[in-house]
């Protein structure tokens, strides 16, 4: 089990999210819908190319900085898991309801996962570099890549929605380390 700390602080980063998810509902609706595979591991890809480049620059001319780049990893993680569920669409066929109905059951089931391993690992993400979630996020990204490759014919690996799960916990992790370090 979690201790209480990292329960309260999942948490937390998952009720922002989540917040950003609905306004950004409103504003959009679930135009994310449309997103083929590709494209949605090309959008988290682009995410996370970005933080490494932050990390390794240590400056960033646009403004934002890694963590709002973590929360959108959360984000598109969980809209991931939709569309492996729902298939994606030619035309928005989700109300913002629908869509925060299915956001609350994947969020849930990545706190879930998270619960369960991080019992097993004994809270190491705690003692890790955030620059590592950056990269096992870019790693989580190239095997999506490539399982899409093969159509999701793989022989022993897990599947794509196992990796978008733990791209949502390392994002979550990052999102909490640097929320601390402020």
């Amino acid at each position: 089990m979690a201790n209480e700390k990292t329960d309260q602080e999942f948490k937390s980063v998952m009720r922002e999210c989540r917040s950003l998810f609905e306004k950004k509902l409103h504003d959009y609706g679930a135009s994310w819908r449309i997103l083929r595979p590709s494209s949605l591991t090309d959008q988290l890809f682009i995410k996370a190319k970005r933080i490494r480049s932050l990390e390794l620059k240590r400056e960033s001319l646009v403004g934002e900085g890694i963590r709002p780049e973590f929360i959108a990893l959360i984000n598109y993680g969980i809209v991931g898991l939709i569309q492996l569920e729902k298939g994606f669409v030619d035309a928005v066929d989700m109300t913002p309801e629908g869509a925060l109905l299915l956001y609350d059951r994947h969020a849930r089931e990545a706190y879930e996962l998270m619960l369960k391993k991080n019992h097993d690992y004994g809270e190491a993400w705690r003692d890790m570099r955030v620059s590592s979630y950056t990269d096992f996020i870019l790693t989580k990204i190239e095997r999506v890549k490539e399982i899409e490759d093969l159509q999701g014919q793989t022989l022993v690996s897990e599947g794509i929605d196992a990796n978008y799960m733990d791209i949502i916990n390392y994002s979550v992790f990052g999102a909490i380390k640097l929320k601390e370090s402020e």
